[in-house]
């Protein structure tokens, strides 16, 4: 085919139907289609010349050149001339002489070729706008259409590009098929290889939060705060809200008239069941609420280890775990406490259990009768180290106790803990445990007794160990979570990150140092002044 004899107008008008149809500019497909010419044009006068294609942007009409350089000194004979060549044309160094060429003639592969630039760099154009139009739209619900339903992930057309949304991001036990409308959270957007990837979710979290936001005006004006929410998709939500007006009631704006405005939120969920919980900044009150419909008798909070302990009657036990640890799982999420449920007799049950556990070991240690052994565990000493930190006159406060009972007492606790020091200090040293486990700030010397016996017997055996194993060896001495027992393992853990840092630095230093040498040996000798060189100019 003759690019003479393409109508120039009819040029410009598919370039105007291509650009609308993909969303594109129009002179992003003109430069496309002038650069398809241009491959052209080299595979019929030579891949090496510079040939380029100019299609005129009002009448259509293409014209071929080729262009040639003027500089001071050829490198390449086919888009270079000399400078006294160009002068012939009037021309100086840095410009170019543009020679008009003939129309080709498109051969089959040509054009199949042609086409496939056009094709590329339309795709391409289309790509970039789609990444520019979706890169700021993260967080935002959309609205598309299923193209194609696979096992492991769903493609949705969302109009001006396409989203994909994998089978984990989908609601369970429901079924798109090719045609159907859904809304879906852009989870994020990544510009890839073949172009932008616009990932979706309908089991995020932030899904449902948005949703309520387009459901519950007050919640979009900011009146009403999501504060958390927790979610088993398809199943069963909890979701928290704060009202910043004391006149409106956030339980009962994300309800609406008739429950209107959750079964909104509901219905678009596939029947996910929603408990709406008032937020509150105490976390007992937060607690109580989260693990509602169940009644809570009890609650033990403990700050230090992020855990809490909550007592509820024993007829409600199964309502406040839920079917397959549901309930508290998710009550669990929504507050970011670990929560633990106890009837009433399995609390006091244990409570029983650790009185005596404690008053025993305090009779048997300090020789005192049961009733002194009672008074101090209900006063809440935990250990003989308890009481040793103790001045007498906190001492003598307690019910039924003098100055000289507290005195007492506070001896014997400080030559039991004296005694019991030089005991295991004798064990350790027959045992040959390392002078940096039995100097670890965060470890009692009962604490490395018992590691010892477990045959942990430095700081790398007790680095080398598992979270699980830890708690297992510890669980006696009050380690009762994996948190605490994780931290305890990376402190021990820290000298191998500091002995690697020093390693890297040394070798730095060493390799420096080496190159100053090599460049100190390759400067010429008998200079008076020799040129210096670092490491990084040798490298």
């Amino acid at each position: 085919m003759d690019t003479s004899s393409i109508p120039g107008l009819e040029l410009l008008q598919i370039a105007d139907v291509v650009a609308r149809e993909k969303s594109i500019e129009r002179e992003e497909v003109i430069a496309a289609m002038e650069e398809a010419i241009q491959k052209a044009g080299r595979s019929k006068y030579g891949h090496d010349r510079d040939i380029r294609a100019m299609i005129d942007r009002k009448s259509g009409s293409i014209q071929l050149e080729r262009w040639t350089e003027v500089v001071e000194e050829v490198e390449n004979d086919a888009t270079q001339m000399g400078l006294e060549e160009g002068r012939k044309h009037e021309l100086e160094a840095g410009e170019f002489l543009k020679q008009p060429l003939p129309p080709i003639e498109f051969g089959r592969i040509a054009a199949q070729t042609a086409k496939q630039v056009i094709s590329q760099k339309v795709r391409e154009a289309e790509r970039a706008r789609q990444y520019e139009e979706y890169k700021h739209r993260v967080g935002e619900i959309v609205l598309g259409t299923v193209k194609r339903a696979e096992s492991y992930s769903v493609t949705i057309d969302l109009g001006r590009a396409e989203g994909v949304m994998r089978r984990e991001e989908m609601i369970p036990r429901e079924n798109l098929n090719q045609g159907d409308r859904v809304r879906a959270y852009i989870v994020d957007v990544r510009e890839e290889v073949r172009g932008p990837q616009i990932f979706l979710s309908r089991s995020a979290n932030d899904f449902m939060a948005k949703l309520f936001t387009q459901e519950v005006p007050e919640i979009y004006d900011g009146i009403i705060e999501i504060k958390a929410v927790a979610r088993e998709p398809g199943s069963r939500a909890k979701i928290s809200v704060l009202s910043r007006d004391q006149s409106i009631d956030p339980v009962g704006a994300c309800v609406g008239l008739r429950g209107s405005r959750v079964q909104a939120v509901v219905g678009e969920l596939q029947g996910e069941k929603i408990e709406i919980i008032p937020f509150s900044e105490d976390p007992v009150t937060f607690i109580v609420n989260a693990l509602a419909p169940a009644e809570v008798a009890k609650v033990v909070v403990d700050e230090v280890a992020g855990r809490v302990e909550v007592v509820v009657p024993d007829e409600q036990l199964s309502l406040a775990i839920g079917r397959r640890g549901q309930n508290v799982r998710l009550a669990s999420q929504l507050t970011g406490w670990y929560i633990d449920i106890l009837t009433e007799a399995e609390e006091s049950e244990r409570r029983q259990e650790e009185f005596k556990t404690r008053s025993a070991r305090f009779i048997e240690a300090l020789n005192i009768d049961d009733v002194i052994a009672h008074l101090l565990v209900a006063e809440g000493f935990v250990s003989i180290d308890d009481i040793v930190a103790t001045p007498v006159s906190e001492l003598a406060t307690i019910q039924g106790f003098d100055e000289d009972i507290a005195g007492e007492l506070l001896n014997r606790a400080v030559e039991f803990s004296e005694a019991e020091a030089k005991r295991i200090t004798e064990e350790l040293t027959k045992l040959k445990v390392q002078d940096d486990l039995k100097e670890a700030e965060y470890l009692s010397l009962s604490m490395v007794l018992t590691l010892a016996e477990n045959k942990v017997l430095c700081l790398d055996d007790l680095a080398e160990l598992d979270s699980e194993e830890l708690l297992e060896l510890l669980g006696e001495h009050g380690i009762e979570d994996e948190a605490a027992a994780g931290d305890i393992i990376m402190a021990a853990r820290a000298h191998w990150f500091a002995e690697e840092d020093a390693a890297n630095e040394a070798a730095t230093e060493a390799g420096n140092e080496a190159a100053n040498e090599a460049a100190t040996e390759a400067s010429p000798e008998g200079s008076e002044e020799e040129p210096s060189a670092s490491a990084d100019d040798v490298q």
